[in-house]
């Protein structure tokens, strides 16, 4: 598989296929809008339907982003914040999917059997979706859009410096291209994911984490002590020579240590690609082993197995006709951590150097994961199950399009959204659209601890309400710029753009980012001076959620096993087969989070739970699972004692009854040593089955 051709072959190709018009060679419109990811695309159909002309350039030769390129498990944390042009698009995906003829490898019942969905009739929304399928949806929207939106595919914007952007004191006139094409308009919208015109506009940003101090935040930094997920829970030796500090690091490990705790830096969370992959082996792609495969990049993956992590180190989540969107999980996954830190402000040939040092890592370690004899068998039997869908991308080798830019630059303006925004514990009275999804970074570096292990940084996930998005955050300072908006790369602090920075939520942006450059020339005003009134009223008019009051956020809980009396076995140190999904949702769990078996492979999966007791005597066994509406309510479980056996079920749906966390299931008599056991399993389950923790409490004598 030559990949390093796949740019120029997907460019070639879509200029053969596309249905839109060509624009001219210069073209004068009310709105340019500069980037046709899901944001963009949002935008150019406000626009029209506002009654304006719009031209949407879009580097590649292709639109929607992400949202096209791979993301087809939606992240949004609670559906009612969407609204407008997004929710449409949800509901031309379902649209979609209630066709019997694009069922092509499932039933539509057997899908929404195997995601554990009451797949209730009234719902006129599906969030899941083949990636095809989205830019279907798409592409229909635009065309029938009609005339008022011009499409222009393989266009890239001059970085030269002193050209590109071209401005009459703080308003834009043109923006030109590196092929010399310009374009000029009233009024433009940068929807990239780099923010590449809002930075060539003279716009101020910020690349990389604040410190906390700066916008009087707790959980923006550097988060060395506080990174607990996607983690490394064996001690695992960092250097060429196992033990051997002269012999260097392996690659990818940051040789400079971390940094200081809630400092600020230049680094930004990883990248990855959103891989679609399908159990059915008619439509399933082997993984290839990449041209230039360099051994060295997955020794550490290989040691982690070794020191015994068996943990399946990817996360795909169930897109219909059996195929997955896949994101990373644990400590060595599909995330590049550290490679991308020079990508937002690269020049093009830097990133596509950067992007295909992406590709390269991704495909060898999934062809690593399959075939390598160092991998334990039964993962490398989960690669071999799963392959890249032949039926997407088929213009690029069925390897995704979009590089997963999770952020950039990030604009600063009169109003920064910070973590006091994404809690409410302040909130903004000019929303123009809301976020919903946990305050989420993926990591950022991999450094050595110093007892000499390897150990990886920057990941965060704190749960937030719904919470509205300022207008002021999308709009520039009127010292830089009348007549930009900025819905991708808004003014947002790194912490609260790990949050808002999800696909609907740029596309509920985008459609408010045009309203607003429409609004600006309907009143002959700057961006900053439209009507807030009139604005807010026409959001509304056209479908958009601004605001809503929702329940207090749970305070999260986690409970060390070193803090908990007994003896204590962790999901971590269970002997596993299957529950491979990890999270970290629910707001108490033990350590770091708990598995599940995603309600699938029912009969399938099992975890023992081993004890080492320092004696013999009566212990009280408590089983610990974060309980929760869509759980199994018939949980198999075996105890292994010294009386015997005693089998029993659990009712995941129930609270437990010690700490909202533990549930007692009985006092039994066990042997001193690892004699006895706890095993759970999925067999015969009515929902999903989670695994956290078993303990052990020794029962005093004559009680």
């Amino acid at each position: 598989m030559n990949v390093r051709l796949f740019p120029a072959l997907v460019l070639f190709l879509a200029f053969l296929s596309s249905p839109f018009r060509a624009a001219p060679a210069a073209a004068d419109v009310d709105v340019v809008i500069y980037g046709g990811t899901s944001g963009g695309v949002a935008a150019a159909l406000q626009a029209a339907r506002m009654g304006r002309t719009v031209v949407l350039i879009e580097p590649t030769r292709f639109l929607g982003g992400l949202t096209t390129g791979g993301l087809g498990a939606t992240d949004i944390g609670n559906k009612r914040a969407i609204g407008g042009i997004a929710r449409e698009f949800y509901g031309r995906v379902w649209k979609h999917y209630q066709q019997p003829s694009v069922w092509t490898r499932q039933k539509r019942e057997e899908y929404a059997n195997r995601r554990g969905s009451a797949n209730d009739p009234a719902e006129t929304t599906m969030w899941t979706f083949e990636p095809h399928v989205a830019t279907k949806v798409y592409d229909d929207m635009i065309r029938e859009a009609g005339a008022r939106v011009t499409v222009v595919f393989g266009e890239r914007l001059d970085l030269t410096p002193g050209r590109g952007v071209l401005k009459e004191g703080g308003r834009i006139t043109r923006i030109v291209m590196e092929s010399g094409r310009a374009f000029a308009g009233k009024m433009f919208i940068d929807a990239t994911y780099e923010g590449d015109l809002m930075a060539r506009a003279g716009v101020s940003y910020h690349v990389g984490r604040e410190a906390n101090a700066t916008y009087g935040e707790t959980i923006n930094g550097v988060q060395a002590e506080h990174a607990v997920s996607h983690q490394f829970i064996r001690q695992v030796d960092p250097y060429v020579k196992p033990g051997d500090r002269s012999s260097g690091l392996l690659p990818g490990i940051n040789p400079h240590g971390p940094g200081v705790e809630f400092s600020g830096d230049r680094k930004v969370q990883a990248y990855n690609f959103r891989l679609c992959t399908t159990d059915v082996p008619e439509n399933r792609r082997a993984w290839e082993k990449p041209a230039n495969y360099d051994p060295r990049w997955y020794e550490l993956l290989l040691r982690n197995f070794e020191a015994g992590d068996h943990r399946v180190p990817w996360n795909p989540v169930w897109m219909p006709n059996r195929k997955t969107d896949t994101n990373n999980n644990y400590a060595i996954s599909t995330d590049f951590i550290g490679q991308n830190w020079d990508y937002p402000e690269a020049g093009y040939a830097e990133r596509e150097r950067i992007r295909q040092a992406h590709v390269d890592w991704q495909m060898g370690l999934m062809w690593t994961l399959a075939n390598h004899p160092r991998v334990p068998e039964k993962v490398r039997a989960e690669f071999q199950r799963l392959g890249l869908a032949r039926d997407e991308f088929t213009e690029n080798g069925n390897w995704p399009r979009q590089l997963y830019v999770r952020e950039a630059r990030r604009m600063v303006s009169d109003h920064v959204m910070s973590e006091r925004n994404c809690v409410r514990a302040e909130v903004v009275s000019d929303s123009v659209g809301m976020g919903a999804y946990n305050m989420d970074s993926h990591h950022v570096q991999r450094y050595v601890t110093k007892e000499g292990f390897v150990r990886n940084e920057g990941d965060i996930q704190v749960r937030v309400r719904p919470y509205p998005v300022s207008y002021r955050s999308i709009r520039p300072r009127a010292a830089e710029s009348v007549n930009l908006l900025v819905p991708v790369c808004l003014s947002a602090s790194h912490i609260a753009y790990g949050s808002i920075r999800m696909e609907p939520v740029f596309m509920v942006l985008g459609q408010s980012a045009a309203t607003a450059a429409v609004h600006a020339i309907e009143q002959g005003v700057s961006v900053q001076d439209i009507d807030p009134a009139r604005l807010k009223a026409r959001l509304l008019a056209d479908g958009q959620v601004l605001d809503f009051e929702s329940p207090p956020i749970a305070p999260v809980t986690r409970k060390p096993r070193t803090n908990l009396a007994g003896v204590v076995v962790d999901d971590l140190d269970a002997e596993r087969r299957g529950f491979d999904r990890g999270s970290s949702a629910h707001p108490v769990f033990v350590d770091a989070g708990y598995h599940h078996d995603n309600n699938s492979n029912k009969g399938g999966e099992s975890a023992r739970f081993v004890p080492n007791l320092p004696a013999a005597g009566r212990y009280q066994v408590r089983i610990a699972y974060p309980h929760n509406a869509n759980r199994a309510t018939n949980v198999p479980v075996v105890i292994r004692h010294a009386d015997g056996e005693t089998r029993l079920t659990l009712n995941q749906r129930r609270k437990p009854a010690v700490d909202d966390l533990f549930e007692p299931v009985g006092e039994f008599r066990f042997e001193a040593g690892r004699r006895g056991h706890v095993e759970i399993s999925n067999a015969g389950t009515d929902g999903y089955v989670v695994i956290d923790a078993v303990q052990w409490l020794p029962v005093a004598p004559g009680k």
